[in-house]
């Protein structure tokens, strides 16, 4: 019994210090150096310009502050653990399989900003034609 627990011993040792496949490295590396293009392009000016455009017209574009942020945290860990299970990976294709959906969350997290400011700007568009109609009712007397 004790010699079949030797045995398992070894052989996590020696699997353990094998060395990952290239295409696990590759898969990893391609994962991030997506992410991080995303995030640099997209995902950051696209928030950075949202948010100058709420600024810009005193608020009656919304930007939901605090959902993007939850939303970019949450997706952020999401995608740091996928990238994560990229690395650890033995196989290729496993690790292919992790760094794809690392990627399509990533694409969402990027995309929610627009949608939110979207969805906020239609709810809003509903609560200005009263508050022009009371304008035009007071202007043209």
């Amino acid at each position: 019994m004790s010699s079949r627990l030797a045995d398992r011993r070894i052989r996590r040792r020696i699997a353990a210090s094998r060395p990952r496949p290239r295409g696990v490295w590759v898969a990893a590396a391609v994962g991030v150096v997506v992410v991080v293009l995303l995030a640099v392009a997209a995902f950051l000016p696209l928030v950075g310009f949202l948010a100058g455009v709420t600024a810009t017209t005193a608020g009656l574009v919304p930007f939901p502050f605090l959902r993007v942020t939850l939303v970019a945290l949450l997706g952020g860990v999401v995608v740091l653990a996928l990238l994560l299970l990229a690395v650890t990976r033995r196989h290729s294709a496993t690790a292919w399989t992790a760094v794809v959906p690392a990627v399509l969350v990533a694409l969402a997290v990027t995309a929610f900003p627009l949608v939110a400011v979207a969805v906020g700007s239609a709810d809003r568009a509903g609560d200005v034609w009263p508050v022009l109609v009371e304008l035009w009712s007071r202007f043209a007397g």
